[in-house]
């Protein structure tokens, strides 16, 4: 088996607060191969935007830290290179798409001399060569008249086209892997789709790998190869995505689905999971899930679960062997 294009191992990362050192993210490991997929998902505050942020070392220090653990970018570890090193990387070998188009886009300046200042700088184009190149990769993107809208600011683009933009940024410099935070949210159904499509277009083209961070399992289901999902700052389980909706091993993935919207059952009440994901501070002893599980047993209080095979499968549950599967 080839090695994976990326592999998380063990990462750590924990923020200052009054209480000290606290771990947000802690233990997660998960891999991506070349021209696959990653989806990693759960509720807000999971950890999955830290995590995303790490590959890149994007999180800043203070207040953050990494408290430990490997990321391994073609067997490179992130976590020991030099800023310099970091730099070259960014933007050219691993692309990012950030959760809220306007954070990746400068008001200031119009959205063909960002991406052509990117350009510039890690392929060494001239000025008038990268114009041409961001103007490519937004019509690639699918931009109408991107000629013209090169020299548009980001107010003057909805919001649709500003994740267009922000994609287009990410991917001029044709990465390996590109890491896309949320990159359907606050978007209508239609536009929604329309990224989705997109990202499967440009993946199938570049042969690049992504790591996809969202919470909404029906976009999962749609792009995704492989699923890990996070809770409480750790990875529970990591499935490929067909078996994972088919037959899910750990409670909370259990829970996360049914909650799901289904064609159908218009009318009815979805099913909830009671309760809230622990606050950092304040995670439980044993299983992080267990205040909210409906399967818990005195042993899931007391002992904590490690990630664990089962069946080419991963999981973080004490009981997963005892529970029916039906009953999930």
């Amino acid at each position: 088996m080839s090695t994976p294009l990326l592999q998380v191992q063990g990462l750590t990362v924990e923020f200052l607060t009054e209480r000290g050192w606290t771990p947000v993210v802690e233990d997660v490991s998960f891999h991506v191969a070349a021209g696959t997929t990653l989806g990693l998902v759960g509720e807000s505050g999971s950890g999955k935007t830290v995590s995303a942020l790490s590959i890149m070392r994007l999180v800043p220090e203070p207040p953050g830290r990494i408290g430990g653990g490997q990321v391994l970018f073609d067997s490179e570890d992130l976590l020991q290179a030099d800023e310099g090193r970091l730099r070259s990387l960014r933007g050219k070998a691993i692309g990012m798409v950030f959760q809220e188009s306007m954070t990746s886009l400068n008001p200031a300046f119009t959205v063909g001399e960002q991406i052509a200042e990117s350009v510039r700088t890690h392929l060494g184009l001239g000025r008038r060569a990268a114009l041409e190149r961001a103007i490519e990769t937004l019509d690639l993107v699918q931009i109408p008249s991107p000629r013209a809208r090169a020299a548009s600011y980001p107010h003057e683009f909805s919001g649709g086209m500003r994740q267009r933009a922000a994609i287009a940024m990410a991917l001029a410099c044709e990465p390996r892997l590109l890491i896309a935070d949320e990159p359907t949210t606050a978007l209508d159904v239609t536009v929604q789709s329309q990224i989705l499509d997109l990202l499967r277009e440009l993946q199938a083209r570049l042969g690049m790998a992504m790591v996809f961070v969202t919470h909404n399992l029906g976009v999962v289901a749609d792009i995704c190869d492989e699923v890990a999902v996070m809770y409480g700052g750790q990875i529970v389980e990591v499935a490929p995505v067909t078996e994972l909706f088919e037959q899910p091993l750990h409670p909370y993935t259990a829970g996360l689905l049914q909650a799901m919207p289904q064609l159908g059952k218009r009318g009815e009440r979805l099913p909830v999971i009671p309760g809230v994901p622990p606050l950092p501070w304040a995670v439980p002893s044993g299983c992080r899930f267990h205040p909210r599980c409906v399967h818990v047993q005195d042993g899931c209080r007391a002992n904590a679960p490690a990630l664990e095979a089962l069946s080419g499968r991963l999981h973080r549950c004490l009981r997963v062997a005892q529970i029916d599967p039906g009953a999930r």
